[in-house]
């Protein structure tokens, strides 16, 4: 294979004036084809539009979604049939080495916050923010397949949030099960030369080639009845219902079937790859009753996700706004994606937390 020093070289050695012009032409070639691969990205890049607005937390932000209200396992609030997970069946608790006794709580808290991105470092959830840290990262693409089968697939960046708006707004004063913080980035796929590799991705999920035969796939369709019926299939962790595989966790999706439910997809790879790096932990069930646990393997019937952007999902749909983890998209997701201004999306995640009440 011809490098470009031997090029160079080879330039350097011709002394007839006949052929100077023809080794420059060459050289200038060679040059621009060794530099393609870095520029090519690049202009991609530069091409996207960044755009995004922080969710208005009164008007976008659908807060039934934290309903139903629980002590142990009976429902005292609920509106317009809200879904659930079971929640631990004694009412009475107890934490501590010198034990507080109290109730237990169940309701949905709103504490995280993922988006899907074209553009690398876009942060859309901040109102369109260009973070740009001169790190070189792919943008996101649309590719058809070879065999022109009318099939394509697709590539995003994504970002993860911490977003306790139950705190940081004061809905609620003096109450210990809710998590304190403020908003703030927490994951950038962009610094993640993981989320642009399905087989390097197999370090963290090496339980992926079980499920890569055509038997795993089709039973994801049981997910997916599942998912949209209430939630998904915990034991099916594989599945992301009616949105495909789980796996590989990152950024690539081979089949692209419209930008929302792409992007969902990606929102719950992403929390599942949060899991399984620890950070994000498991906060519902007995477990959970007395603080946050290891949960390596994302249990996806404990979060509901609403989408904020580009146009905010308040309008209920069965008395519901916020979906499951695979739960279908051709409802709620109708009229959300639009051209340039409208291509990146973000979701608020209610993630299912359990508490034990004492003071």
């Amino acid at each position: 294979m011809t490098t470009l020093p031997s090029l160079i070289r080879w330039r350097a050695a011709l002394k007839m004036p006949a052929l100077r012009p023809w080794a420059s032409q060459v050289l200038a070639r060679a040059v621009l084809l060794a530099a393609l691969p870095w520029l090519a990205p690049a202009q991609a890049a530069d091409s996207l539009t960044c755009t995004g607005r922080f969710p208005n937390p009164i008007t976008e932000i659908c807060w039934s979604c934290i309903l139903p209200i629980s002590i142990g396992s009976s429902t005292i609030a609920n509106f317009d049939g809200q879904e659930d997970i079971p929640n631990p069946s004694n009412p009475v608790c107890s934490c501590g080495v010198n034990p507080t006794i109290g109730l237990s709580i169940g309701f949905g808290e709103p504490a995280r916050h993922v988006e899907a991105v074209r553009k690398p470092f876009c942060l859309a959830s901040l109102g369109g923010i260009d973070l740009d840290p001169g790190i070189p990262a792919p943008a996101a693409a649309r590719f058809t397949r070879p065999e022109g089968d009318g099939d394509g697939g697709s590539f995003y960046q994504a970002h993860f949030y911490v977003n306790p708006v139950l705190y940081w707004l004061e809905v609620v004063t003096d109450f210990p099960c809710l998590e304190r913080g403020s908003f703030d980035l927490a994951y950038l796929t962009g610094v993640d030369p993981l989320w642009n590799d399905d087989e390097l991705t197999l370090i963290l999920n090496p339980e992926a080639v079980l499920f890569a035969n055509p038997v795993a796939v089709a039973a994801c369709a049981a997910d997916c009845v599942a998912a949209t019926a209430g939630f998904g299939i915990a034991e099916m962790f594989w599945c992301a219902g009616c949105q495909g595989s789980i796996y590989p966790l990152d950024g690539h999706v081979p089949y692209h079937m419209g930008g929302v439910r792409t992007a969902a997809l990606i929102a719950q790879r992403l929390t599942a790859k949060m899991h399984r790096e620890l950070l994000a932990w498991g906060w519902h069930g007995r477990p959970g009753l007395c603080g946050p646990y290891f949960l390596p393997a994302m249990d996806k019937t404990a979060y509901k996700t609403q989408l904020t952007y580009p146009v905010a999902n308040t309008a209920k749909d069965g008395g519901r706004c916020c979906q499951p983890f695979g739960r279908s998209t051709i409802v709620w997701g109708a009229g959300k994606e639009y051209p340039v201004r409208g291509e990146d999306f973000a979701f608020i995640l209610f993630r299912k937390r359990n508490c034990c009440v004492g003071y």
